[in-house]
C-alpha cells in the first residue's frame, strides 16, 4: 500500500494494518513451537484459525476504508497474549481455547483458556487493555464487575467443567489501585511469568537464531479461588491402606538387593512419606505435592526394559525373541530402542522430583495381579520395592471426572483412576493418553505428566 499520497492520518493507520498483517504472519509462525514446547496441539487449530481469520480482515481493507475510519478495532493484540499465556510454564493441561463454554441451556461464559495450574482446573481470562483504561468500578467495563461475573459463572457451572481458580491474564500491566482492590476484595494471588514469548534454534556454528514474538515487560497475572475444597495431608493418612510400609531410601540401602542405578536414582527423587512431618512449612502440610501412578507408569518403572534389559534384548536373536514374546515381538523391540534412545527412568524422575507418591486401591491391585502372571524375579522386586514408597489411597474419583460420560475411551476404570488423581489435586503418571486425549476434547482440563509406554518382559 503506497502510504506516500496519503494524508498523515491515513498513512499512520496504513502503517497500523501492515504492522499489524507481520504480526499476524510472526504469530502463526510461533504457533509449532508454542505446541512442541507444550507438548499440546489441540489449541494450535483454534488459533490459527482465529489469526488467519484477522490477517483476511486486513488484507480487505482498502485505502478508502482506512481513511473513513477514526480507529482499527484489531484482535492481534489479543490473541498475541494468548499466546504468551499460554506459553507460561504453569498453563498445562490446555483443552480449550477461545471459546465459549455453557453454564445452563440459555447462558455461556467466553474463556480465553481452560487448562490446569499445579493440578487444579483452571479459567484463564486474558487482557490486552492500556492499564490506564482498565477501571475497577465502572458499570459497563469495570473489572470488579467482570471478575464477580466470571467467578459466579464458574461456581455455577457444572462439575465436569467446574475450575477450582480463576486466572486474570494482562499482558499490558494494571495500575496499583486497581492491584490493591484485586488483592483485598477478591484475595487474588499473583503469579510469577514469563515475560519472553521466544524459542531458541540451534543454526550450527555455534550461532543461536532466537525467534521472538512479542515482548511483554509489565505483564502481571493473577488467581482469584472459586472452589475451597482441597484435600490436606491429615487426610490422605488417614485414608489410606497402611499393610504397605511407607518409607524412604534409607530402607532401601539396607535391603542389599541390586536393582540397579537407574531405578535406585529414581526412588531417592521421590519425597518419602515415612519420615516425620515436623519442620515441614504449614504450606506444604495444607498443600502437599503429589502425584498419582497409574498402572501404565508403575510397568514402566519396574520393566526390565527400563532398567538395563533393552541391551540384552536387542542382542537376541529375533527367532528367540518371537518364540518369547509372540505377537508382540515388534512392540518389545521397538521399546527397547526407545529406551536406547531415551532413557525413560530419567526423563521421568525429573517430573516426580520432591513430590509425594499415591496410588489408588484400584491400580494397586491391578498392579500385583499383572507383576504376579507376566513379571520376571528383578521386575517383581522392583514391584515390591517401588510399593513400599508410595502410599495407596482408597477410590475416590473427583465429581467432575465421573461426571464424564462413560464410553468406549473413558471407561469407568480409567474414571476411577484418573479422577482419583484429580480428587487430590495430583498429576497422573501415566502412558494412557488415549483416555486423556478423549477427556480433554470434552472441554475438560486434565493435569498428567505422559510418559513412553514401557512392558513387563520377565526379566
Amino acid at each position: 500500500m503506497d502510504t506516500g499520497k496519503m494524508s498523515p492520518a491515513t498513512a499512520a493507520s496504513a502503517s497500523t494494518v501492515e504492522t499489524a498483517k507481520r504480526r499476524c504472519v510472526t504469530l502463526l509462525e510461533c504457533l509449532p513451537l508454542l505446541a512442541e514446547r507444550t507438548l499440546c496441539s489441540s489449541f494450535e487449530i483454534t488459533l490459527s484459525r482465529l489469526i488467519h481469520s484477522e490477517l483476511r480482515f486486513l488484507n480487505s481493507l482498502s485505502e478508502a476504508e482506512i481513511s473513513s475510519r477514526s480507529t482499527l478495532s484489531l484482535n492481534i493484540g489479543h490473541l498475541e497474549a494468548v499466546v504468551h499465556a499460554l506459553w507460561q510454564p504453569f498453563v498445562t493441561a490446555v483443552c480449550r481455547v477461545c471459546r465459549p463454554i455453557r453454564i445452563s441451556k440459555s447462558e455461556s461464559v467466553y474463556v480465553d483458556i481452560v487448562c490446569s495450574l499445579e493440578g487444579d482446573p483452571v479459567w484463564v481470562t486474558v487482557s490486552d487493555r492500556n492499564p490506564r483504561y482498565i477501571t475497577w468500578e465502572d458499570a459497563n467495563t469495570g473489572l470488579r464487575g467482570r471478575i464477580s461475573k466470571l467467578v459466579t459463572a464458574a461456581n455455577q457451572s457444572s462439575a465436569m467443567v467446574k475450575p477450582s481458580w480463576v486466572l486474570l491474564f494482562f499482558s499490558y500491566g494494571i495500575g496499583a489501585d486497581v492491584h490493591q482492590k484485586l488483592q483485598s476484595e477478591f484475595g487474588a494471588i499473583e503469579l510469577k511469568i514469563d515475560p519472553f514469548v521466544c524459542e531458541e534454534i540451534e543454526m550450527g556454528d555455534q550461532w543461536t537464531n532466537l525467534v521472538l514474538c512479542r515482548f511483554f515487560p509489565h505483564a502481571c497475572a493473577f488467581k482469584v479461588k472459586v472452589s475451597s475444597h482441597l484435600p490436606v495431608m491429615e487426610t490422605i493418612t488417614r485414608t489410606s491402606r497402611m499393610d504397605y510400609t511407607v518409607t524412604c531410601r534409607k530402607c532401601v540401602e539396607q535391603m542389599h538387593l541390586d536393582l540397579g542405578q537407574s531405578f535406585c536414582s529414581f526412588l531417592s527423587a521421590i519425597k518419602c512419606w515415612c519420615c516425620s512431618f515436623h519442620g515441614i512449612s504449614e504450606q506444604e502440610l495444607e498443600f502437599p505435592t503429589l502425584v498419582n501412578f497409574d498402572t501404565t507408569a508403575l510397568v514402566a518403572i519396574v520393566s526390565g526394559i527400563s532398567n538395563g534389559g533393552n541391551r540384552k534384548l536387542l542382542s537376541t536373536p529375533q527367532v528367540e525373541l518371537r518364540a518369547r514374546f509372540k505377537g508382540n515381538m515388534e512392540f518389545v523391540i521397538a521399546q527397547a530402542n526407545s529406551e536406547n534412545e531415551k532413557p525413560i527412568l530419567s526423563e521421568v524422575s525429573g517430573s516426580v522430583s520432591g513430590k509425594r507418591g499415591i496410588v489408588c486401591e484400584s491400580v494397586f491391585t491391578e498392579f500385583n495381579e499383572l507383576i504376579s502372571m507376566c513379571g520376571g524375579s528383578n521386575e517383581k522386586q522392583r514391584a515390591e520395592c517401588i510399593l513400599k514408597f508410595i502410599k495407596v489411597v482408597t477410590d475416590c474419583p473427583s465429581t467432575r471426572i465421573m461426571s464424564l460420560p462413560t464410553t468406549r475411551k473413558m471407561d469407568m476404570k480409567n474414571k476411577v483412576v484418573f479422577g482419583t488423581g484429580d480428587h487430590w489435586h495430583a498429576p497422573t503418571l501415566t502412558a494412557n493418553m488415549g483416555f486423556v486425549r478423549a477427556v480433554r476434547q470434552t472441554g475438560v482440563s486434565l493435569s498428567v505428566i505422559d510418559h513412553r509406554p514401557r512392558a513387563l518382559i520377565g526379566e
